[in-house]
């Protein structure tokens, strides 16, 4: 899955930007509007102004793409409070050449604030204030493929058949990683019971916690609470690939020119944050977390309504629609 998305030349990802949208292969809460980070904008400056409204600050946003969320988050917050901006540092980690030179062009108004960086280790020697977010971000971090058989958990990787190609192998679990992030599930499951576990949470923020010296993470993304994903009628998981908004179900069919995706385990993911110092302050629906957050804006529009912002916000909040699938997830030390 590493090597199918983020291969430098070959993987999903470095094929460009024209993943995203309507005439892409998937579509996301960005695709909808500005209104998405106009709204995370005001979180932004509301977090920024509760610690103190500091002379630097820090925004790091993961799984970027294009920049067009940034985009959004910064012409929003330079028109909500032009101190905040004016502190502001808005980070990029990007390790993909094409994706930062498209970020650089979509970002190029706001040229001053912006800092695209390769890897985001290099934040950790200057740490400040801020927040770390990203948009369906956790979703696309490899995870391993496991499987219930004979009263144990085994491993479902991948061989190279020369006749064949890669095709998939039952083998026991060696990784004390995988080992461990198994342990909580217990062993109650139906033979053949298949799901998905990641290792890597912890990997993930560590760096990014070293990039703040206190605030706020912040990740939108689909999944469920760890008794939820497990569920004993969940049998065959959340793996799933797209392709022009089409679902599939084999990763192996041409790898790389498929997107690879499986839900996140929001309480393993707590738990990584919890182990480098930072606390769950708040797990809802998207919807409920957008409403929330949309309280002041909602007011200002009393008796002058904005027909397409609105259609915008009933798409990301309106449970038949993006508002119940996402979750959004707020860590904060």
């Amino acid at each position: 899955m590493a090597a199918a998305l983020y291969h430098p030349e070959a993987g999903y990802y470095a094929r460009g930007i024209r993943q995203v949208g309507r005439g892409g292969d998937f579509f996301t809460s960005v695709s909808v509007g500005p209104l998405l980070g106009g709204l995370l904008a005001r979180r932004f400056v509301r977090e920024w102004s509760e610690a103190g409204k500091p002379a630097r600050w820090r925004i790091v946003e993961c799984g970027a793409h294009d920049g067009t969320l940034a985009a959004d988050v910064l012409a929003e917050l330079g028109r909500l409070s032009a101190a905040a901006f004016r502190a502001l540092e808005y980070a990029i980690p990007e390790p993909l050449p094409v994706l930062r030179q498209a970020q650089g062009e979509t970002l190029r108004p706001f040229a001053d604030c912006v800092r695209h960086l390769a890897d985001v280790n290099e934040l950790a020697a200057d740490p400040l204030p801020g927040i770390a977010f990203g948009n369906e971000v956790l979703d696309a971090l490899p995870c391993h493929l496991i499987e219930w058989r004979d009263g144990q958990w085994c491993e479902r990787s991948v061989a190279l058949d020369e006749a064949d190609g890669f095709t998939w192998r039952l083998m026991a679990i060696n990784d004390p990683r995988l080992r461990a992030a198994l342990e909580p599930l217990g062993s109650a499951f139906p033979e053949g019971y298949r799901s998905e576990a990641r290792t890597g949470y912890h990997d993930f923020l560590a760096p990014l916690a070293r990039s703040l010296s206190s605030g706020l993470m912040l990740w939108l993304d689909y999944g469920f609470e760890r008794p939820e994903y497990y569920h004993p009628a969940r049998r065959e998981g959340t793996l799933r690939t797209f392709a022009r908004h089409r679902a599939g179900d084999d990763p192996l069919r041409c790898p790389g020119e498929l997107d690879i995706t499986a839900h996140v385990d929001f309480t393993a993911v707590a738990e990584a944050a919890e182990a480098l110092g930072w606390q769950q302050s708040a797990l809802r629906s998207q919807g409920a977390w957008l409403t929330e957050t949309a309280r002041d804006w909602l007011l200002e529009m009393e008796g002058k309504p904005q027909a397409a912002a609105l259609r915008q916000f009933k798409t990301l909040t309106h449970p038949a629609q993006l508002g119940r699938a996402f979750q959004a997830l707020e860590l904060r030390r």
